[in-house]
């Protein structure tokens, strides 16, 4: 469930194909997201599941799957 919305926010913000994005893919080698791009995929992160992911947090985020994990994380 969290991939599948995380999807749709990396899709809106990069303007990419939801079909793109996997687990693996990577925010900046793959998708060629800035680190304002990636902000704002955050940002839409915190706003979708009313969560905060601490700066710390948020830099250590290099795939979607470590962006799932960090969601997950937030939501437990």
């Amino acid at each position: 469930m969290e991939f599948e919305k995380l999807k749709k926010i990396i899709a809106e913000v990069l303007n990419v194909d939801v079909a793109e994005i996997t687990m693996e893919t990577t925010f900046v080698d793959d998708l060629g997201a800035d680190s304002l791009d990636i902000f704002q995929i955050i940002m839409g992160i915190e706003e979708e599941f009313d969560i905060e992911i601490a700066n710390e947090e948020a830099e250590k985020i290099a795939t979607v799957g470590d962006a799932v994990e960090q969601i997950k994380n937030a939501i437990n």
